[in-house]
């Protein structure tokens, strides 16, 4: 898969997450854009309708399941990718049933999660 011209957002309120997570990212070729504000994201995603966002679930602003619900409206060809320090089964669930393309927990192995970044990717119609 050719990964220029492909954005994957990534919305952390941890800055650390969103240094890792990006420098993985980038190594690997995709055009990264970092979020510690959802509320920013989602202004973003109107406008861009990125092909993957990496959402996290906790966070003081809005939490992940929130971000997920607005951003179907705004973008709904955006896959999600849950990455998250939550492994809550109730959790786990919404966020399928929202229409996530995955869920890991953190710190998510690099090879699968690079794959299933790839796989959301692919499956994007935007």
């Amino acid at each position: 898969m050719d990964k220029r011209g492909i954005t994957v957002c990534l919305v952390d309120d941890d800055a650390l997450v969103l240094r890792a997570a990006g420098r993985l990212l980038s190594g690997e070729g995709w055009r990264v854009e970092k979020f510690c504000d959802p509320r920013a994201f989602l202004i973003y995603a109107k406008t861009h309708q990125p092909r993957v966002a990496i959402i996290d679930i906790i966070m003081p602003i809005m939490n992940g399941l929130e971000v997920q619900r607005r951003l179907r409206n705004i973008s709904p060809l955006t896959q999600v990718i849950v990455l998250t320090s939550k492994d809550d089964p109730l959790v786990r669930s919404e966020a399928f049933e929202a229409g996530a393309a995955a869920f890991f927990l953190k710190p998510a192995a690099d090879i699968i999660f690079l794959q299933q970044i790839e796989t959301a990717a692919a499956s994007g119609n935007c």
